[in-house]
């Protein structure tokens, strides 16, 4: 299936408009997810062989593979029941803001297919936490569904950044019941101002605020605690790594997800001038990098799921070896199409890893 995607679908889709045909691929994908008997169909066909099936257990959570859609690519989860079918061991919807916001302006996402690589400049563009909190109630809750779903969780635009624990507190209370768990979203680099809730003063009025909600949420309904992970970016250093580690122990996050795109232009990409976050190919050596080193500062303790390059099974080997428990893509499955995840995931099982 990668090569007659590679040689036939992918030379159509990239002669669209990069947005335009990621909106054919979620419209596709959503299309797909209204059928269940051809979903069941497809996922017995691209499901691993019994014998070397392996699931993983991370977060309280049970994932049929190591392998998910990163977020971003179903924003207002409308594709995800067709996760499965495509070989994902789990997905994450998202980025959702409190307030419905369109983007910044367009264009905003930009391929570069010799690099394997993307520089976008979205801006959380999305239907806002209310709308799609009325989508999800009408689809499967947790624990009903074939792969665990992860909702991330950004700031609105509009809203200024001392006030940002409080529109993050409004998408939470409204989606965390249709959550199998949570990422807190503070490493966009094209939401500005954003990555300053990584600083430590700022990161831990965020988290007191979300944390003590999940508290009182599962004490008022009764209801399980929902999983809280926190995603960063590529481009901080160590020290601040550190402090980062030191504000999630502090408040007992059950992950991260290490990363999101960056805004390093490496080698060839030094003399272009499209502002925006740099993923794919370019990102795999420093996401890395930052795995390494958190499993390493926590003693492997803290789940991680490794995001950033992963375009084939050895680089997918080397964030779960650095010390990663699960995997995510995004741009990978641009350059090596909708079954991509399936065909990674039976490369780790296999042991196709170097």
């Amino acid at each position: 299936m990668g090569a007659i995607y590679e040689k036939v679908i992918r030379p159509v889709l990239f002669r669209l408009d990069p947005e335009r045909a990621h909106e054919l691929a979620v419209e596709s994908m959503a299309l797909l997810g209204r059928f269940a008997p051809l979903c069941r169909m497809l996922e017995s066909l691209v499901r691993l062989a019994p014998e070397s099936f392996r699931p993983i257990d991370a977060l309280g959570l049970r994932f049929p593979n190591a392998v998910g859609l990163a977020a971003g690519f179903d924003k207002n989860a409308r594709a995800w029941p067709a996760a499965a079918a495509l070989g994902f061991g789990h997905v994450e919807v998202g980025t959702v803001t409190a307030l419905a916001q369109p983007g910044n302006l367009k264009p905003r996402v930009f391929r570069y297919p010799r690099q394997e690589a993307v520089i976008n400049r979205m801006g959380f563009n999305n239907e806002g936490s209310e709308a799609v909190a009325a989508r999800l109630s009408r689809l499967p809750p947790p624990g009903k569904r074939r792969v665990p779903v992860g909702i991330n969780l950004g700031k609105s635009k509009v809203t200024e950044l001392d006030r940002a624990p409080e529109d993050y507190l409004a998408s939470f209370s409204r989606l965390a019941g249709y959550a199998d768990f949570v990422v807190l979203n503070v490493s966009s680099p094209n939401t500005p101002g954003l990555r300053q809730l990584q600083d430590e003063s700022r990161l831990r009025e965020l988290l007191s605020a979300v944390t003590r909600a999940n508290a009182e949420r599962t004490a008022a309904r009764g209801v399980p605690r929902v999983p809280i992970l926190l995603k960063i970016a590529p481009d901080l250093s160590f020290p601040q790594i550190d402090a980062v580690l030191g504000v999630v122990s502090d408040f007992g996050l059950d992950g991260m997800v290490a990363t999101n795109t960056t805004l390093a232009r490496p080698g060839v990409f030094s003399g272009v001038g499209e502002a925006g976050g740099l993923s794919g190919a370019p990102l795999r050596r420093r996401s890395t990098e930052v795995i390494r080193y958190i499993s390493r500062a926590t003693a492997g303790r803290l789940p991680i799921i490794g995001a950033g390059g992963v375009t084939d099974a050895v680089s997918a080997a080397e964030k779960l070896d650095a010390g990663a428990s699960l995997v995510q893509l995004y741009t990978g499955m641009i350059y090596r199409g909708p079954f991509f995840a399936a065909e990674l995931a039976r490369g780790l099982s296999d042991g196709q890893r170097r």
